[in-house]
C-alpha cells in the first residue's frame, strides 16, 4: 500500500510538472492555434453538446478559420457529463494535444473540475455554458461567453408580481445553477411583495417531475417558477400537462432553459403563453440574428439554434477577436485580449467585463406564441446591459 501511494504521488507530481511546464510559447510559434472543446456529447445532456458543437463550427464556417495569422484547429472531446472525465480530458488536451485554449463545460460541476487545470497550465478557457455565478471565480483563466442564472432570473421575478402573480412555488434542479435561480427569484420576487409558498428541488439526473408537480398543485399557487438544465424541458412540459396544472389555473413562469428554441415545437399547445426571461431567442428581431438563424438552419438540416449554439458561436468569436488583437500570440496575452471585448451578437449587444471576466448583456421577457405555424419565444420587454446580480461588481 505504501509503494502504491508513492507511485500515485509520483504520478500526480509528474502530471503537475507537465502542466506547469507546458511550452505554450513554443506551440504558438506554429501557424496553428489548437482550441480544445470539452462538450457533453452523450448521456441525458447530449443535445446541449450537439448545439454547442454546431455553434462553434458555424462561427468558423461563417467567418473563416484564420485570425491574427493563425489557423484555428478545433479538438473536440466528450466528457459524458462526468466531472472526473472532464478533468482528465482537459489535462490530456493540454499535455498531449498541445491545445492553447480550452472551452465548453456544459454543466457547472464540469467547469469546476477543469478550473485547477486551466489555472496551473495558464490556459485561457472560455466558459460556453456553466451558469453558476461563482464559476468565473474558480480560475483567473476563465472567461464567460454564456450567462448566469441570477442574470436571467431577475427579469421574470420583476415581471410576475406586476402581472397578477402574488404567490409562487419554485421548482429547480438541485445543483449550483438551480440554487442560484431559486435564490435570485425568491429575493427579487419577495422584494416586490410576492410570497413563496414552497421551494422544491429536483434531482439533476434522470428526473421524474410528476411527484414534484403534484406537490406544486397541492400548494395552489398563482404560478410555478421553474429552472431546469438544457434538454429536459419537453419532459417537464409533458408532465406539467399530465398533472393538470394548466387546467388548475397554475401559470408557468421560468428561465429560458425550459422553453429552449430547438425543442419548443415538440411541447405543443401546453407551452403557449409561458412567460420566461432569458438572453436569447431565435425570434430576436435583429438583422444579425435573422442572418444567423437562417444560415444556421441551412447548415444544420433545418434545426433551429438555441442559446447554447449562440454561446459557442460567441465563445469562438471571443477567441478569434483576441487572436486578431494579439496577432496570434496565446497565453496571458490572449487572456488579456479577451477581457473588455464588445460586439453585436445574435442575442444583442455583449460586453465581456474587463474586471470580472463575466458577461454583460440584455435580458428579455418573452412569451411563447405561435408564429407562422411554429412555436417561438417572442420578446416583449428588454432589460438593458444586465450584469450578474449574484456577484459584487
Amino acid at each position: 500500500m505504501t509503494n502504491r501511494r508513492l507511485v500515485l504521488k509520483t504520478a500526480c507530481a509528474a502530471g503537475a510538472t507537465a502542466l506547469a511546464s507546458s511550452p505554450l510559447s513554443t506551440w504558438a510559434q506554429s501557424g496553428t492555434v489548437k482550441v480544445g472543446l470539452i462538450f457533453t456529447m452523450t448521456g441525458p445532456f447530449a443535445s446541449t453538446g450537439k448545439q454547442l458543437e454546431a455553434g462553434a463550427r458555424h462561427f468558423l464556417r461563417e467567418n473563416g478559420d484564420t485570425f491574427g495569422g493563425k489557423k484555428i484547429e478545433l479538438v473536440i472531446r466528450d466528457d459524458a457529463g462526468q466531472p472526473d472525465q472532464a478533468k482528465r480530458i482537459a489535462q490530456e488536451l493540454i499535455v498531449n494535444d498541445k491545445v492553447q485554449v480550452l472551452g465548453g463545460f456544459s454543466l457547472t460541476p464540469l467547469a469546476l473540475s477543469v478550473a485547477p487545470i486551466a489555472t496551473q497550465s495558464k490556459t485561457p478557457s472560455v466558459v460556453f455554458v456553466a451558469a453558476t455565478s461563482s464559476v468565473i471565480d474558480a480560475s483567473p483563466y476563465f472567461i464567460r461567453s454564456s450567462f448566469t442564472l441570477p442574470q436571467v432570473t431577475i427579469g421574470v421575478a420583476e415581471w410576475a408580481p406586476k402581472n397578477g402573480i402574488k404567490s409562487v412555488v419554485s421548482l429547480v434542479s438541485d445543483y449550483g445553477p438551480g440554487l442560484d435561480a431559486e435564490s435570485a427569484f425568491k429575493e427579487r420576487f419577495m422584494l416586490n411583495g410576492g410570497t413563496i409558498k414552497a421551494a422544491i428541488r429536483v434531482p439533476l439526473r434522470n428526473p421524474d417531475f410528476a411527484p414534484y408537480l403534484q406537490k406544486v398543485r397541492d400548494e395552489k399557487p398563482d404560478a410555478v417558477f421553474v429552472f431546469l438544465p438544457a434538454g429536459v424541458g419537453s419532459l417537464f412540459m409533458k408532465q406539467f400537462s399530465e398533472r393538470g396544472l394548466d387546467k388548475a389555473g397554475i401559470r408557468l413562469i421560468a428561465t429560458g432553459d425550459v422553453t429552449e428554441d430547438d425543442i419548443l415545437n415538440e411541447m405543443g399547445d401546453v407551452a403557449l403563453g409561458v412567460v420566461t426571461s432569458h438572453h436569447y431567442s431565435a425570434m430576436h428581431p435583429s438583422a444579425a440574428n435573422k442572418k444567423f438563424v437562417e444560415s444556421f438552419k441551412k447548415a444544420n438540416g433545418g434545426k433551429r439554434p438555441n442559446y447554447m449554439a449562440v454561446a459557442a458561436y460567441d465563445g469562438m468569436r471571443v477567441i478569434a477577436n483576441a487572436l486578431k488583437s494579439t496577432k496570434g500570440e496565446t497565453g496571458d496575452a490572449l487572456l488579456n485580449a479577451m477581457k473588455g471585448q464588445t460586439f453585436e451578437s445574435p442575442r444583442g449587444p455583449v460586453l465581456i467585463n474587463g474586471q470580472t471576466r463575466d458577461i454583460v448583456q440584455d435580458v428579455y421577457i418573452r412569451r411563447v406564441e405561435r408564429v407562422g405555424g411554429e412555436l417561438y419565444n417572442v420578446e416583449f420587454e428588454t432589460l438593458k446591459a444586465v450584469q450578474d446580480p449574484g456577484r459584487n461588481h
